[in-house]
């Protein structure tokens, strides 16, 4: 990996909270097993992949077709985003260090709403977002193409993810990789490869 690799950072779990599993069964007054059980097998799949809107998305989110007010959904989301402990400062010294930092994130286009709450775009290129390139992790072409897009080698880029499954794929294909677990282990892992200052 370079020196100054590129930094591909996901963002669900690794820069943001989640709200699926704890405020979104609040919203809808089910639990998360509840909730699970009553949505459409892929109608989620469908709008993080950008091949369907909101609009679609929302129509086909209960199996059984029962209306969503989208506007009180969207307010409730746009709440419930907040940053992971400690993960903000992370990321301003990784972009302190003069690095170059995008996204590669499996998400809807609900990032937007993301940004609007906590402005990433301060330290990152909202670039490669599933909805956008239309491709999701694990698959090779979700770091393969943003490779091609960024004209370097994977050897050239690092990226960061919670998921175990995402960190090995992304290695499979000769990126670095760092598995996510917190922001101070992700700090040691950045010192230790000479990525940020001791």
């Amino acid at each position: 990996m370079s020196a100054r690799p590129i930094v591909l950072f996901d963002v669900m779990k690794t820069l943001v909270h989640e709200p699926y599993y704890d405020e979104l069964p609040v919203f809808f007054g089910m639990t998360l097993t509840q909730l699970a059980e009553a949505q459409h097998p892929t109608a989620w799949v469908e709008f993080e992949e950008g091949r369907i809107d909101e609009a679609a998305y929302l129509a086909r989110f209960f199996r059984d077709g029962r209306a969503i007010d989208r506007k009180a959904l969207r307010a409730h989301l746009r709440r419930s985003y907040r940053w992971v402990d400690g993960v903000e400062g992370v990321l301003a010294a990784v972009k302190a260090a003069g690095l170059t930092i995008h996204a590669l994130s499996n998400y809807s286009a609900w990032y937007e709403l993301i940004e609007e709450r906590l402005h990433l775009s301060r330290y990152l290129e909202w670039t490669f977002v599933s909805c956008r390139t239309g491709v999701r992790k694990p698959d090779p072409e979700a770091f393969l193409g943003p490779c091609r897009t960024l004209g370097v080698e994977p050897q050239a880029c690092l990226f960061i993810d919670d998921q175990p499954t995402n960190v090995a794929a992304a290695r499979r294909v000769g990126m670095g990789a760092i598995h996510f677990r917190d922001a101070q282990s992700l700090r040691g892992e950045l010192v230790a490869q000479r990525i940020l200052p001791g």
